[in-house]
């Protein structure tokens, strides 16, 4: 079985990425303009505060994972939220998603303004990936609204 090396997204991984970008979209049923797109990959390349890695299994990109820090009205302290986590069919079951959570996890860690702070959030459907929530997070009590 091949190893996963989850490692920081570079710019030449732009066609694979977008595969597994198309792919999350597709699931969440999102359409999004391809500027959007577009921006989201030259932030994630950037130091605006978002960041990126993914899971290569052989060469070849099987997830990612998309997190920023951000101040916070309860704290001192920074905290990251996770916003993006993907792994493909191929790329399930595999270790890659745990992988790329605790990636993000040792970069909470090693910021020193962050404190190791980390959340995400995930449709109450998304029984799969929920699974592997509930081994490595705890659920909180918060309900998510959104603006009309």
């Amino acid at each position: 079985m091949a190893d996963t090396l989850i490692r920081a997204l570079r710019r030449e991984d732009r066609p694979a990425w977008q595969v597994l970008w198309n792919a999350y979209l597709a699931f969440y049923r999102q359409d999004l303009p391809v500027d959007v797109t577009d921006t989201l990959f030259e932030r994630l390349l950037s130091a605006e505060g978002h960041d990126a890695f993914v899971a290569d299994r052989e060469g070849s990109l099987v997830g990612f994972v998309h997190y920023l820090f951000h101040s916070s009205t309860w704290s001192k302290n920074s905290t990251c939220y996770l916003e993006d986590l993907f792994v493909s069919e191929t790329g399930r079951g595999t270790g890659a998603g745990r992988a790329l959570v605790e990636a993000v996890y040792a970069a909470a860690d090693a910021d020193p303004d962050a404190e190791g702070n980390v959340y995400w959030h995930t449709h109450h459907h998304n029984e799969r990936a929920r699974k592997l929530y509930d081994r490595i997070g705890v659920l909180s009590d918060f309900v998510r609204y959104e603006r009309p």
